[in-house]
């Protein structure tokens, strides 16, 4: 071309929970199965839709407005239901002005920081989201900064790293909380929330809180909503209906804007994400109608609780199998439908491996492995799915320094759960132990 065609961070734009996906159909191609737990879609997993959620929405879809467009915010009437939603339950009060609808939230992850000045950061966990951070680092156009979450104090956040990171960092602007947590499954306490609230509250910053999976919680755990605890600070809920429902295709997601006029700066912010909206029309319509009826629906109270219990329960059942193993860090699961397993990094070595019986995927294997200075979780992550056709992502892949990888909650099979979460206790347990063998026999 005759000039850049990219801006400066774009690059930085990365996305492994699906960039794994091309190898493994390169295996399904061979005519194998794939075990999908790379992606966090309900539907995949043979989560039904109940019939009178498909009901609501077929009645919709036979009404001529479905099909035209909304206000550029998000359907009035769904605004109003959301905010009130959002009132009963206490703390930082809400109006239907203070929604603003997206086609999903990775649209609108990718709008607030696309409006940030390039040297406004804002500070995320770690391991972190990938649609979060790959953002955040292509706005900025440097890898991104991030507070750390601690495997070994069930993933909560570590408050010192945070606070002097926003101490010594005058560039940071904001703070990001996902909560529940992906990809840990951890649930932050209350009081925890109440400690970011006064590090915002000390330095002047913005709070963004990815709450998607806030409804989603199990074994007596239920997590706080950042409009209980963040008083008169600015701040932005993220929300939406993808695994809730479950509907992850409706791409239907929301800010939720507290103390809105409590900065000059973020007022301007807010004033900006809805102009950007504006000139873009509007979002989805269909799944906006839907929410109010679905939400209201005396069935999706018992519902939700049902799935809870049910995802709570394939918890304990993961914990049984692989809690004990030697040579990696278990924490179970409180939210969400994620685990994130580390490894010993003591234990791992570059010359591990898991038998590959197939000699054509041991040759795609081959590929795979040559790539440069591969984090050893992803080499694992690798022969993992050469050896089981188990579909992990690697946690080096979420910007951060542990090794280890994800993996989902969803089957509802629990006979396939069980089986799944054997041999990838099984593959573990070979995986550490194979270079022992290797020094033994030689």
């Amino acid at each position: 071309m005759r000039t850049l065609l990219l801006r400066p961070g774009a690059e930085e734009l990365n996305y492994e929970i699906r960039g794994i996906v091309k190898k493994a159909r390169q295996i399904e191609s061979l005519g194998y199965e794939i075990t999908w737990e790379n992606i966090g879609d309900p539907i995949q997993k043979s989560n039904s839709v109940p019939s009178w959620m498909k009901d609501i929405v077929s009645e919709l879809v036979s009404q001529d407005k479905s099909y035209g467009y909304a206000d550029s915010k998000g359907v009035l009437e769904t605004r109003e239901f959301l905010s009130g939603l959002n009132n009963q339950k206490g703390g930082a009060q809400i109006g239907a002005e203070d929604i603003l609808f997206f086609n999903g939230l990775g649209d609108a992850i990718a709008k607030l920081y696309q409006f940030l000045i390039p040297t406004a950061r804002i500070i995320g966990p770690s391991p972190a989201y990938s649609t979060h951070s790959s953002a955040e680092a292509a706005h900025a156009n440097t890898a991104p900064i991030t507070y750390k979450l601690d495997p070994d104090n069930q993933w909560l956040p570590d408050m010192n790293d945070l606070y002097n990171k926003v101490k010594y960092n005058p560039s940071i602007v904001g703070i990001l909380i996902i909560n529940p947590d992906n990809p840990t499954g951890m649930v932050y306490p209350k009081e925890v929330l109440e400690d970011f609230v006064k590090i915002a509250k000390e330095f002047n910053l913005l709070l963004i809180a990815d709450e998607i999976y806030q409804n989603i919680t199990y074994n007596g755990i239920n997590a706080t909503a950042l409009a209980e605890v963040i008083g008169d600070l600015p701040a932005i809920s993220l929300k939406g209906i993808s695994k809730e429902f479950p509907w992850p295709g409706s791409r239907c997601g929301w800010m939720e804007f507290y103390n809105r006029n409590a900065s000059k700066e973020f007022a301007k912010l807010c004033q900006t994400l809805e102009n950007a909206k504006m000139i873009e029309v509007c979002s989805t319509i269909l799944p906006q109608l839907s929410i109010p009826k679905i939400m209201s629906h005396p069935e999706y109270k018992p519902y939700r609780k049902e799935q809870n219990e049910r995802i709570g329960k394939r918890s304990r059942i993961m914990e049984k199998i692989l809690g004990d193993i030697p040579g990696i860090k278990f924490n179970p699961t409180q939210g969400a439908f994620y685990n994130t397993i580390v490894f010993d990094e003591a234990l791992l070595e570059p010359n591990q491996h898991l038998q590959v019986e197939n000699p054509e995927i041991g040759l795609l294997l081959e590929k795979w492995l040559s790539e440069k200075d591969m984090p050893l979780d992803k080499r694992f992550v690798y022969y993992l799915l050469a050896a089981q056709q188990i579909c992990v992502v690697p946690i080096s892949s979420f910007c951060s320094d542990l090794r280890g990888f994800r993996v989902t909650l969803l089957e509802e099979n629990e006979e396939v759960f069980r089986n799944t979460f054997e041999k990838l206790g099984i593959a573990i347990r070979q995986y550490l132990n194979s270079a022992k063998k290797d020094l033994i026999s030689s």
